[in-house]
């Protein structure tokens, strides 16, 4: 009864470090509790902030005087007979504030699309390793049902060695076949825990993330097929890729600046009004001030040629974008459609015919119809296919989410 107690304490110890999420419940958690996500939407935040600073004109300037010492009457700081006050505001001229809000609100474009396009950076990570995680499962629970067996098997062959009832070499064969598939379960383990880790830092959850994808999905998934041929998949790209917008929307953003920095050329205007009690032509006169900087040469031109140099270098970089994007999206097509064309080829039946083979050799080696020979080396073949099919069905998976995170639009149906 205490080692019932004992049991159920340490399975349930164990389920509750586990949580089963689906894919959508890992999306709605990520964008929930993701940290790099949540400090990227401060950019924006802060673009806000310099739109508003860019709106905002100096404040006006207020100066007055006093008399220091009058020589007339020998008095020092007379201030009832002497005193004035001015005060100016400084005008911007040539549009300069225009431009440089709408430098100010471009900055903010570029800050959003530089979040969009993390978000679909790490949600493709979370898919990647969600799938990861989940054929790493299937290939571990397949690994634990042969060596389960394979452990059996291997320990009633030590009993019977010991009695010298079979030949130690039959024991060192199947000994072989253990530490392969001993040594693939360590491999499995240590993807498992890194696909774990990555969730984890993904979602925010604490708890280990047990995919929750049942094989009908998985087949759905494996199935669906990108709508549109490799032209159309480059055009889609280049209309919603976020990195490719984003070095369009940098060359508006530089001829803006260029805008704002030739604006900084034309003199501002101060303005003000000043009063003067015994200083001037008249007591207590009131006078209207202007001033200007004489223009006598253009004072930014160096940062005006400095900004059109940007302009061209960012025309360059996009056209590099460009390129770059559509032999990206033209690989990741191909790659794509040569796995799912090799995979197309393996037919269910074939799977099933395999499973069938399996279960069958072990029947037929326990009742003698297999020598050991052709009973390992069925099972090392089976060991490798298995593992290989689901590596082949994961990889279409990760090139699907290539595809996707590259056309940043829904394409596969």
């Amino acid at each position: 009864m205490n080692k019932i107690a004992g049991l159920f304490i340490a399975i349930s110890s164990f389920m509750a470090g586990q949580q089963q999420m689906s894919l959508l419940d890992c999306e709605e958690a990520f964008q929930k509790n993701n940290l790099q996500l949540l400090a990227e939407q401060y950019n924006i935040n802060m673009a806000d902030a310099d739109i508003l600073q860019a709106k905002i004109w100096e404040l006006p300037q207020l100066s007055g005087q006093i008399n220091a010492y009058n020589p007339e009457g020998k008095k020092a700081f007379d201030i009832g007979h002497a005193k004035g006050a001015e005060i100016t505001q400084l005008i911007y001229m040539g549009g300069k504030k225009k431009n440089e809000i709408a430098f100010a609100k471009s900055n903010k474009e570029l800050a959003q699309l530089q979040f969009s396009q993390l978000l679909v950076d790490l949600r493709t990570q979370l898919h990647a390793g969600y799938f990861n995680l989940y054929y790493e499962k299937l290939k571990l629970d397949n690994t634990n049902k042969q060596l389960g067996y394979m452990n059996d098997l291997l320990s009633a062959y030590r009993a019977q060695s010991a009695k010298g009832n079979v030949s130690l070499k039959d024991e060192v064969r199947l000994q072989s076949l253990v530490i392969q598939l001993n040594n693939d379960k360590l491999g499995i383990n240590k993807n498992i825990l890194e696909f774990e880790q990555n969730l984890k830092v993904l979602t925010g959850i604490s708890d280990d993330i047990e995919p929750q994808l049942s094989e009908v999905d998985a087949k759905e998934i494996l199935a669906a097929q990108p709508f549109g041929d490799e032209d159309e998949l480059k055009k889609k790209a280049l209309e919603n890729n976020s990195d490719y917008q984003y070095f369009l929307k940098l060359i508006d953003n530089s001829k803006l600046y260029a805008q704002w920095q030739k604006s900084l050329n034309v003199p501002d205007l101060n303005v003000g009004a000043g009063w003067d009690q015994n200083g001037g032509t008249f007591k207590n006169e009131v006078n209207l001030m202007v001033g200007i900087p004489l223009p006598l040469w253009k004072s930014n031109q160096g940062n005006v040629v400095k900004a059109n140099f940007a302009i061209q270098q960012n025309q360059k970089n996009a056209d590099y974008q460009k390129l770059n994007l559509e032999t990206k999206v033209q690989s990741a097509y191909k790659t794509w459609k040569s796995q799912y064309d090799q995979l197309a080829e393996i037919k269910s039946t074939d799977l099933s015919n395999m499973e069938l083979v399996y279960d069958g050799m072990l029947k037929n080696f326990r009742k003698g119809n297999v020598n050991l020979i052709e009973f390992t080396d069925f099972m090392d073949s089976y060991r490798q296919t298995a593992l290989q099919i689901y590596d082949m069905k994961n990889e279409i998976m990760q090139s699907a989410e290539q595809l996707n995170q590259l056309i940043q639009t829904k394409i596969f149906y």
